[in-house]
């Protein structure tokens, strides 16, 4: 059995790492608070953006604009977006397998995968396993439109270029405190809605100026924006909420590992004094019969 001081200086080691995890908790909760609240107001706005070039990519012909162009899939581009820190549970790994699942899916269809990681947990680990990386953003402290500018740049120019004939956006979103869902999105080529999808009663014609084909040279870059960046906050506050969970179970298990450790601890005591007092009956017995 242990000693007391062993007993004593483990439940002293385990109550610092509960302050720990208590500060912790109270850090992600503040920040799961602002990030919900930038995530809330921008969620509108990207639906509504992304609704109205649907609506205009879906009155030109495919060749209107190249980012419309849709080939023959030989190289998929695969965003990966994760957080640069750990302890929030399993966050990473969720996404992490869910690009691993995609990954492996497409080149079972003889199609070649390349990745574009955002944050150091995805970077490290394909890193590691030698994946194909094309692209790396880490050390986010705060998310940032200009940030998402910088990556739709680098993946309008990969597309254009013919380095991929397709790209992915993977990422967490956020759906309570308690559920955040890996989910695909595909990113580029921009696919409008197919007209009998929007029902051909409920179609209205617009008059634009310029001409749809000119709005989309600038509306379709700005999409990819608009979607890199919806999708960033969305994996941002589902990243706080995870680490909020996974500090407050981590404090809960600290408060059972005392719980615990003290209940050994009164019976390691209760068995040392149990023992001095037998050795002091034991001495005074020895002593009457002397």
């Amino acid at each position: 059995m242990a000693t007391l001081r062993d007993i004593k200086r483990k439940i002293s080691a385990v109550k610092k790492t509960q302050q720990i995890t208590r500060a912790m908790n109270m850090v992600a909760s503040a920040k799961l608070r602002g990030a919900q609240e930038r995530m809330r107001a921008f969620r509108p706005y990207a639906e509504k953006y992304n609704e109205v070039v649907q609506s205009v990519a879906s009155r030109v012909e495919p060749d209107a604009h190249p980012l419309l162009m849709r080939r023959e899939v030989r190289r998929v581009g695969i965003l990966l977006v994760t957080a640069d820190r750990g302890l929030c549970g399993s966050f990473n790994t969720n996404l992490i397998t869910k690009a691993e699942k995609e990954a492996d899916s497409r080149r079972e269809r003889g199609q070649e995968v390349c990745f574009y990681c955002v944050g150091r947990k995805g970077r490290d680990y394909f890193r590691r396993r030698k994946a194909d990386i094309r692209g790396t953003y880490v050390d986010n402290r705060r998310i940032t439109y200009e940030l998402a500018s910088r990556i739709a740049e680098d993946i309008v120019a990969a597309y254009l270029q013919e380095q991929v004939d397709e790209i992915l956006l993977i990422y967490s979103q956020f759906v309570n405190t308690v559920t955040q869902r890996p989910v695909i999105e595909p990113l580029l080529p921009f696919v409008p809605m197919a007209s009998e999808e929007e029902g051909a009663a409920g179609r209205v014609d617009y008059l634009y100026e310029p001409e749809p084909e000119v709005l989309l040279s600038a509306l379709l870059p700005e999409q990819v924006r608009v979607q890199i960046y919806h999708g960033l906050l969305e994996n941002n506050t589902s990243e706080q909420a995870a680490r909020m969970t996974a500090m407050d179970n981590a404090t809960k298990n600290c408060k059972e590992m005392v719980d615990q450790l003290t209940l050994l601890f009164n019976k390691a005591r209760q068995a040392a004094i149990t023992k001095e007092l037998m050795d002091i009956v034991g001495g005074a017995e020895a002593l009457k019969k002397s």
